[in-house]
C-alpha cells in the first residue's frame, strides 16, 4: 500500500531503497536487485554519479555509441551519441559516409550571445523610469565585478543591458534585458548570479531615486532567470555537390535532388510534417547533446523555439538547387559548455569529449549541428527513396527478437532471413515460431 514520508532526502541511500521497494513494488527482493545490478562496481564512481542529483538509487543507461567518417571543416571525427532509438547512430553513420566522398561538412558559428532577464514591475511615470535607468546602468557592472572578473580575463562577460518596456502585454510590465559572452562555459549559473545582483542594484538603486514617487520607487522584482531562447547563439552546417554525384539509391541523381527539395518545402509549410521532421534533427542533436554532459531540455527548448519565430512552426533544414549544385543546410540555436558542470566530473562524458578532440564551445556547436544535419538527410533521404520503415524496421528487428525470447542461434537466422524482406512484428512473430516448430 502506498505511504507518504517524512525526510526521504535525509535517509541513506539503502533506506531509501529499502522504503521504495517495501511500498511502490510488488516484489521487493527482486526490485532491489534491478537497481542494484545497475550500481558502478567502482564506489568512488558510483558516489560520484550519486551525488550529481538529489534521492539517487541507481544509475539509468542509455546506450553510449559512435558515429565515424564525419569530415567537417577538413578535419576528421568520431562522434559520440547516447540515445536509446534504433536506427539513429546507423543514419548518422550512413550519412557521414555519404558526405565523406563528397567534401564533407561545412560548418561556421554565426554568434555566441547568451540571453538573461529581469522582469519587473513599475507602476508610474516611464519617461522617469528610462531616466533612472541610464543613470543606474553603470552600477550594474560595477555591482557585479566580482562575478565577472574571471569570465572577463577570458574574454567573456556582459555584453549589453537594455531596459524593455513590455506594458503593453501586462500591465506595468517592464524588463532587464541582458545579454552575456561565457565563453566555452554553458553559463547558466554565471548568467543567473549576475541577474540576481541586477535585481538587487535595481530595487536599491530606485528606493533612493529622489524623482520617483513612493509608488514609483516600489519596484517589484518578479524574476531574474537566464533565458534558453538564445537565437544569437547561432550555427549553421551545410553540405552540398554537383547534383550528378548525389546517389539516389532506387532512383536518379536529379531527381533525386528535387524529391530532397520538396520534402523540405513541405516541412517549412507544414507544422504537423515540421514537427516530426525537426524530431529527427533532433535525434542527431540530443544524442551528443546529451553524451558531452549538456543540458538537452534547455537545447531542445531553444530550438523548438527558433523553429516558430517567423509565427509558424517550420523546418530547421533548408535545401535548394542552383546552377547545377544540391545544397542542404541547417541553422540552430545551440547553447553549449565544454568546461563545468558534468563536463569535468561524468567520467563517459570526459571520455567523449577526449573522442571530439577536446573542442571548444565553438568547435562543440559545429559538430553537433553537423550530427542534426546529417540525421535529417538520412531520414529525408530514406522518405523520398526507399521509405522509413525498411532501414527502421531492420534496425529495430533485434529489440524485437529479444522481447520475444529468441536466443542468439534463433536471431542470428533471422537476422540472416531478414536482410531481403519486410520487417513487421506479426513477420517476426510468425518466422520465429516457425523455427521454434522444427
Amino acid at each position: 500500500m502506498s505511504v507518504p514520508v517524512e525526510g526521504f532526502s535525509k535517509l541513506s541511500k539503502n533506506q531509501k531503497i529499502n522504503w521504495l521497494v517495501t511500498n511502490y513494488t510488488k516484489n521487493p527482493e527482486e526490485s532491489k536487485k534491478v537497481l542494484e545490478q545497475y550500481w558502478n562496481n567502482d564506489a568512488s564512481v558510483q558516489k560520484l554519479h550519486d551525488e550529481f542529483i538529489e534521492n539517487t538509487i541507481s544509475n539509468y543507461y542509455l546506450p553510449f555509441a559512435v558515429a565515424p567518417n564525419f569530415l567537417i571543416n577538413e578535419k576528421l571525427y568520431v562522434i559520440p551519441m547516447a540515445i536509446e532509438e534504433s536506427s539513429v547512430v546507423a543514419a548518422a553513420s550512413k550519412a557521414a559516409k555519404f558526405w565523406l566522398e563528397r567534401g564533407g561538412f561545412k560548418s561556421e558559428v554565426l554568434g555566441t550571445e547568451k540571453v538573461g532577464q529581469v522582469h519587473f514591475i513599475f507602476k508610474g511615470d516611464k519617461a522617469k523610469l528610462h531616466q533612472f535607468f541610464n543613470t543606474i546602468k553603470p552600477n550594474f557592472y560595477k555591482d557585479t565585478a566580482s562575478i565577472t572578473k574571471s569570465m572577463e580575463k577570458r574574454g567573456g562577460g556582459i555584453s549589453d543591458i537594455q531596459l524593455r518596456d513590455l506594458s503593453d502585454k501586462i500591465e506595468g510590465y517592464h524588463q532587464l534585458h541582458c545579454t552575456f559572452e561565457t565563453l566555452d562555459a554553458m553559463g547558466a549559473n554565471f548568467i543567473n548570479s549576475c541577474l540576481e545582483q541586477f535585481a538587487k542594484t535595481l530595487q536599491e538603486g530606485a528606493a533612493s531615486y529622489i524623482d520617483f514617487t513612493d509608488e514609483e520607487k516600489a519596484i517589484e522584482v518578479v524574476m531574474s532567470i537566464l533565458s534558453n531562447y538564445v537565437p544569437n547563439c547561432l550555427v549553421k552546417a551545410e553540405v552540398s555537390c554537383p547534383v550528378e554525384a548525389l546517389d539516389g539509391d532506387t532512383i536518379a541523381p536529379n531527381e533525386f535532388a528535387k524529391k530532397m527539395v520538396r520534402a523540405i518545402e513541405i516541412a517549412k509549410a507544414e507544422p504537423y510534417r515540421a514537427v516530426t521532421h525537426n524530431k529527427g534533427i533532433m535525434n542527431g542533436i540530443d544524442s551528443v547533446v546529451l553524451a558531452t554532459g549538456n543540458d538537452f531540455r534547455a537545447v531542445e527548448a531553444g530550438i523548438h523555439a527558433y523553429a516558430a519565430k517567423d509565427g509558424s512552426y517550420s523546418s530547421l533544414t533548408h535545401a535548394s538547387i542552383e546552377d547545377g549544385i544540391f545544397k542542404f543546410w541547417i541553422e540552430v540555436p545551440l547553447a553549449l559548455g565544454t568546461v563545468g558542470g558534468l563536463t569535468s566530473l561524468h567520467p563517459l562524458v570526459k571520455l567523449a569529449m577526449q573522442i571530439l578532440q577536446n573542442p571548444t564551445a565553438k568547435e562543440l556547436m559545429q559538430i553537433i549541428a553537423v550530427a542534426g544535419l546529417a540525421q535529417n538527410f538520412a531520414a529525408v533521404r530514406s522518405l523520398v527513396t526507399t521509405g522509413i520503415q525498411k532501414g527502421h524496421m531492420k534496425m529495430h528487428l533485434l529489440n524485437m527478437l529479444n522481447q520475444m525470447g529468441a536466443t542468439e542461434n534463433e536471431k542470428q537466422q533471422l537476422v540472416d532471413y531478414f536482410k531481403d524482406k519486410t520487417v513487421t512484428n506479426a513477420s517476426v512473430r510468425e518466422a520465429l515460431e516457425k523455427i521454434q516448430a522444427k
